[in-house]
């Protein structure tokens, strides 16, 4: 079974690249899982966005801190296969967790935010725990959205022999950390991101130069039209044991031609 893991889609730019992307692989997909808690606008997730990355082949849509931003959502949440973090307060609209079948194989897929740097939710650790004793699966898949290294790391052990797979989000970078862990767990610290090349982690690199320069609030916008366009993320096989037998990084561009369309670049960065 082949699944593929794409990072937090940023915006239009990164809702156009994973849908570039998965019109040339998704024949070769089994199952795709895309953290979409920055598509509309580059803050939270609207029903006519989600609606176009379904559309796209995208299955699972996991959350993050930016889940909430759009407060359209708490009236769709519960009818799509979307996730907001499970370590929220229990009563919290949405859910954590979804369990689906692919190829007679239970996959459980979790959404979970780390706590450094972040909000103070339940402690992620035991909320897997919870989760994955309450639901029997073959596979299970977490995305751990967290802001330290540190933190993903030590969860990524934690769950090491009884995750499937540990993808890190929430930076938006990609790192190069990507290995089986020493009991066969598949993990990354950061999946990266889909969205604009050329910006300070998907957003407008003036308004991120300004912020850091003159340390004041200004809004941050995606860019429009940009030249080269990023999809990033995992790719993995996993076998009738439930392990991970081969996998690689996603890390794909396009460049914008003059007519506007975008087309495969194979380019240095």
């Amino acid at each position: 079974m082949k699944i593929a893991f794409l990072g937090d889609v940023v915006g239009r730019p990164g809702r156009k690249a994973v849908h570039l992307w998965l019109e040339e692989n998704r024949k070769e997909i089994d199952l795709c899982i895309v953290n979409g808690e920055n598509s509309a606008a580059g803050f939270g997730l609207t029903e006519k966005v989600a609606k176009n990355l379904f559309s796209y082949g995208v299955d699972v849509l996991t959350g993050g801190n930016h889940t909430f931003d759009k407060k359209e959502i708490f009236q769709f949440i519960d009818n799509y296969p979307i996730l907001r973090p499970a370590n929220y307060p229990e009563g919290t609209p949405g859910k954590g967790y979804f369990l689906i079948e692919v190829k007679g194989k239970k996959i459980l897929v979790i959404s979970l935010m780390g706590r450094v740097f972040m909000e103070c939710l339940d402690n992620p650790f035991f909320v897997f725990d919870k989760i994955v004793e309450e639901n029997e699966a073959d596979i299970v898949i977490v995305d751990f959205h967290a802001e330290a290294t540190s933190e993903k790391q030590a969860f990524g052990f934690y769950v090491d022999g009884r995750a499937t797979a540990v993808l890190g989000t929430h930076t938006h970078i990609q790192t190069a950390d990507l290995r089986i862990l020493p009991q066969g767990t598949l993990y990354i610290t950061d999946a990266g991101m889909c969205g604009t090349v050329d910006a300070v982690i998907g957003m407008g690199k003036e308004e991120g130069i300004y912020r850091f320069i003159k340390q004041l609030p200004v809004k941050l916008k995606v860019p429009e039209k940009p030249e080269r366009i990023q999809v990033s993320g995992v790719i993995f096989e996993v076998d009738e044991n439930g392990k991970v037998v081969n996998f690689e990084r996603i890390f794909q561009i396009y460049k914008r031609s003059q007519d506007g369309s975008y087309t495969r670049w194979k380019g240095a960065l």
